[in-house]
């Protein structure tokens, strides 16, 4: 090989090098995964008697142990500031149950789906809503920043009710019991576990979207986004994530959602950031 030649090879080279340096860098295998999450969202993510608990702690650890890492440490952020929290690398990737959105995918890296959703109203217990008609005139407690904060400014004028927003879950809950609000929106799995906590709520309305969570990275963590969406897609195939909602959620996942089924390629399909690669995923 002539030296001009040689030498884009060398660059190439360097180029890899670096690239496996800086992923070595965000993500060291020899430390415990660090992971980014609102601890006020049960049964995702909730403190317990011996520390955090719930299926987002589980599916950590299981990401964990599946990728070699000694351990998981989650960081505890009102979802605010999870994003810029991530930006600002104070941990490696959320943890959080985030939905998949394309103006989110312009700015962070998605997994594949792995859990769907949609909006869950909670009432005080004997208060009835049939529709989302049923909110007009009504003020919404929402948890600020979060996709129903987006659902409910978008569609506040349509169905005429006011939107009041909250820093956490909780609190927008404790707006409905209050009075202050008539219904407070959240994921419908999580609206679903905390009327089942709370003799006093309960879920007046579910409204599936078609909605999906994800696990998002920075930018230029592709290569690590790749690796954990393989070891997301072998707990699919060998029933560990069906076997996580049954335990925190009381029932087995529908049949045919993102729980179960793999996707083709590396993220979410059709949105930034997917990568059409095929492939095998790594299971062990």
């Amino acid at each position: 090989m002539n030296r001009r030649a040689f030498l884009p090879l060398i660059a190439l080279l360097a180029c890899i090098a670096a690239g496996a340096t800086a992923q070595e860098a965000d993500h060291p295998s020899n430390r415990p995964m660090v992971v980014g999450s609102d601890f006020g969202v049960a049964p995702w993510m909730m403190r317990g008697p011996n520390g955090p608990e719930g299926f987002g702690v589980d599916l950590m650890n299981e990401i964990a142990r599946r990728l070699g890492r000694p351990g998981v440490e989650i960081v505890d952020i009102n979802f605010s500031g999870l994003f810029a929290a991530l930006f600002a690398k104070r941990f490696e990737f959320t943890a959080n149950p985030l939905n998949i959105t394309e103006e989110r995918a312009q700015r962070m890296l998605y997994t594949e789906p792995f859990f769907a959703t949609g909006n869950g109203f909670i009432t005080r217990r004997g208060e009835t809503m049939a529709n989302l008609e049923a909110l007009r005139g009504r003020a919404i407690a929402v948890n600020r920043g979060t996709i129903s904060d987006t659902w409910a400014t978008a569609n506040a004028e349509r169905y005429g009710f006011e939107v009041q927003r909250y820093d956490t879950f909780p609190d927008s809950v404790q707006a409905v019991l209050t009075r202050r609000a008539f219904a407070a929106i959240n994921e419908i799995p999580t609206a679903v576990y905390a009327a089942s906590q709370n003799r006093n709520i309960t879920v007046a309305f579910r409204d599936y979207t078609g909605r999906n969570f994800g696990i998002a990275f920075r930018q230029e963590s592709r290569e690590y986004r790749n690796r954990v969406e393989e070891a997301i897609e072998c707990m699919k195939q060998d029933g560990t994530l069906a076997r996580l909602h049954e335990k925190w959620y009381g029932s087995a996942p529908e049949p045919n959602t993102s729980l179960t089924e793999v996707f083709p390629g590396f993220g979410p399909p059709g949105l930034p950031g997917f990568e059409d690669t095929p492939h095998t995923p790594r299971c062990n």
